[in-house]
């Protein structure tokens, strides 16, 4: 039987029991005839401080989120000043049920899990797919949104565990201008503008940038040189036809830190600070992307919507990975059998392997839709009507560089495995690459997709309480994918055609403002070529299907303070599943059992929180004996998840601020052979706020507690520890 830990506990009791919260507001005044007295109308405004946004962004969904049947979770500004968050990854440490997968080193790019699921394709950048794997910055974002669950009919394919939609900053009729500069102490500077010039009545530009330099974490060999440069300009602001174009450039050169191996179940019992890639390597990254997004207003109720958005990626990495356990005497390397051994850690060397690539990932978009609101009788219908056409490109060209430990060759002559060398355990002495072992080409490995879609949404209003949501989305997918070097595991050409049709539907009943109930279901599908690659087997598989059921509520329970709490299954079918080498059926299936609750925004006038905990019951519920995985729960899945930060206002210009992110045990590798502790890590913070500046110092990890931060299962399942304690002092300077 699970238990849950006493925290874990604690928050279940809190969030599952909004109502009787809710019970407690006083009721509503009368007057001496007894009828209800009416008050004036309370416009209450938030402020750049606030926490608590009750909206989102994304076009395919209601403003309110009240009227959205599914969890959804908005991380605004804000709070990313607050915590001092930089990156995307950051900014998700604050949405429980979401664990990194090698995110911000380890592999390229963000790689994460959402509700037990890879969410590697379900990034999205103002409600476009940015597949692309490169590290992403939140100097140009205004806000991330993250909507769980299945989602195909709004998406298109992947989707399964949810979304997450990074929102750009836009240009708007309001003066403003930004600058920040903050420096840590593990050596990271970093300096960020924000400037946004009012052109005329309907017209305006912004530019935002960044720079920084220094080390990403307390880890060795995590070096970061990154520079950015957004810019937007909207005219016809305000008119009935609207336009803003965007484009966002970026350049990365930073490490890559693949972690730690696994020995005797765990990651091996090393320092934290033990890092096994070489001094030269590096991850040169370009970024560029352009949007542009028309919207017209034909009458108040009816907007026609355009949006094209271009992506491009270019990666260039030189990277050294901790491939597997082992000894070395005069005869070389010599494997463990298996990561298992009770020789002392100084006995025992790494082998490393090299992963060297240059990759281009790219797609162009275009949504166009119809967004109209009329009545039939007394029901209120809120349809959009969309059509989507886009490209998606990928292309990598693998290097490998062939080495030797302790004189003797470590891959067979003619190999391609690129093996480069072996170091201690305990003790690595990686300097730099060693000059005498050459680079050479290996796999390049191509993709493209199109996709075709149309869809429809419509919000029907039954009455003031009760609503009904419906959608539909046909996706027509067509992809293809080639390698230069076929193998067993990689083919040489394989294409796949996938028509599929999705599904979405939601009962919402809304008693007052203030309180929101839903019943929705929602179903998405993986094609097997999906990420544009391809294994052996798969390419003429059926897609995977997932579905999902959710039962939540939502409530506004005091000024500016937002509840919200749901129960959950996520249902994947049609799971790949191996049943021989290079044979695969799809007869695998996981389920997912959660429940979640959040709280955002002010306890008092002077007290706000931005908290949420999820416990998720997951496991793989069918699979093939060859697979091994059958009722083994899925990498990185973690029962229990809990994220808070809250500040308090000692006076109108001090703040301070803090709160604790726990996450219990999770599994590095698929056959959960390999099991990573959980850990509760404190961050605090405390800051001079005046209207024109912000004094702020922050402080990450206070307990100084020796965690993993994200699981990589490739190669027996590596795991990246997280950065010890560290403080960082910030000044923004508004004009």
């Amino acid at each position: 039987m699970t238990r849950l830990t006493p925290i874990a506990a604690a928050l279940v009791t809190l969030f599952a029991a909004p109502l009787p919260l809710y019970a407690q507001v006083a009721p509503p005044a009368t007057s001496a005839n007894g009828k209800p007295v009416v008050l004036d109308e309370v416009v209450v405004q938030g402020n750049r401080t606030d926490f608590n946004s009750n909206s989102a962004t994304i076009t395919k969904l209601p403003a309110d989120l009240h009227d959205v049947p599914q969890s959804v979770v908005v991380i605004n500004k804000a709070l990313l000043q607050s915590q001092g968050a930089t990156s995307l990854a950051d900014a998700l440490r604050n949405v429980s049920g979401i664990t990194l997968g090698g995110a911000e080193g380890g592999q390229i790019g963000n790689n994460i899990n959402l509700n037990g699921f890879s969410a590697r394709t379900d990034i999205y950048m103002d409600g476009f797919r940015d597949r692309g794997q490169y590290y992403r910055d939140t100097f140009a974002i205004d806000q991330v949104e993250v909507l769980m669950g299945p989602s195909s009919m709004l998406f298109g394919r992947g989707s399964t565990g949810g979304v997450i939609n990074q929102v750009t900053k836009k240009a708007n009729l309001k003066e403003s201008a930004e600058v920040s500069t903050s420096a840590t102490t593990n050596s990271l500077y970093r300096t960020t503008a924000d400037y946004n010039h009012v052109l005329s009545d309907t017209s305006a530009v912004r530019v935002s940038g960044m720079l920084q330099s220094g080390n990403a974490s307390t880890r060795d060999q995590t070096k970061v040189q990154d520079g950015g440069i957004a810019a937007s300009y909207a005219f016809g602001i305000g008119t009935p036809t609207e336009i803003n174009l965007s484009a966002l450039l970026q350049h990365n050169h930073d490490m890559p830190d693949y972690g730690q191996p696994p020995l005797n179940g765990h990651p091996a019992n090393v320092g934290r600070d033990t890092a096994y890639g070489l001094n030269s390597d590096h991850t040169d990254q370009d970024v560029a992307s352009f949007n542009a997004t028309i919207k017209h207003k034909i009458t108040p109720d009816l907007i026609v919507r355009s949006q094209t958005q271009l992506n491009y990626v270019k990666t260039s990495a030189v990277e050294t990975a901790p491939q597997g356990i082992g000894t070395v005497s005069s005869k070389g390397y010599t494997a463990l059998a298996t990561p298992v051994s009770s020789l002392p850690l100084s006995s025992l060397s790494v082998q490393a392997q090299s992963h060297d690539r240059d990759i281009t990932d790219y797609s162009i978009f275009n949504q166009t839709e119809l967004a109209a609101k009329f009545n039939t009788g007394s029901i209120k219908h809120d349809v959009i009507l969309g059509v989507e056409v886009g490209h998606d490109g990928y292309d990598n060209q693998s290097y490998y560089r062939n080495g030797s430990c302790n004189g003797v060759p470590l891959n067979a002559a003619g190999a391609t495995t690129g093996y480069v060398a072996c170091t201690s355990l305990s003790n690595p002495q990686y300097s730099a690459a060693d000059a005498n072992v050459a680079s050479t080409a290996g796999n390049r490995a191509g993709g493209s997709a199109n996709t075709l879609a149309v869809y429809a949404n419509d919000t029907v209003a039954l009455n003031d309480q009760f609503k009904l949501v419906g959608g539909l989305r046909y996706d027509k997918y067509i992809a293809s994918i080639t390698n230069s070097i076929a193998s067993s595991r990689s083919l040489g050409y394989a294409n796949q055609t996938v028509n599929f049709t999705s599904v979405r539907l939601g009962s919402i009943w809304q008693p007052t403002e203030a309180q929101s109930y839903y019943l929705s279901y929602g179903t998405s599908f993986n094609p097997s070529l999906e990420q544009l690659v391809g294994t052996v087997g798969q390419q003429n598989l059926a897609p995977e299907k997932n579905r999902s059921y959710e039962l939540g509520g939502k409530w506004d329970v005091a000024e500016n303070l937002s509840l919200n709490s749901a129960i959950f299954q996520i249902q994947k079918e049609n799971a790949r599943s191996q049943v021989a080498t290079g044979v695969y059926e799809v007869s695998g299936a996981v389920k997912v059992n959660g429940l979640r609750g959040g709280a955002t925004g002010r306890l008092t006038k002077n007290w706000q929180i931005a908290s949420s905990y999820t416990y998720l019951d997951a496991q793989v519920t069918a699979a093939s004996a060859t697979d091994g995985t059958l009722g083994k729960v899925p990498v990185n899945t973690p029962k229990h998840t809990l994220t808070t930060w809250s500040t308090y206002d000692l006076t109108p210009n001090w703040q301070i601020g803090g709160g604790p992110t726990y996450m219990s045990e999770r599994f590095a590798n698929a056959t959960n052979t390999v099991q990573v502790g959980g850990y509760t890590r404190w961050d605090a913070t405390i800051a001079y706020l005046q209207p024109k500046y912000d004094i702020r110092f922050n402080l990450f990890n206070l307990s100084n507690k020796m965690y993993y931060d994200s699981l990589i299962q490739s190669d027996g399942g590596r795991s990246v520890p997280g950065s010890g304690r560290t403080a960082m002092l910030s000044l923004t300077y508004r004009m």
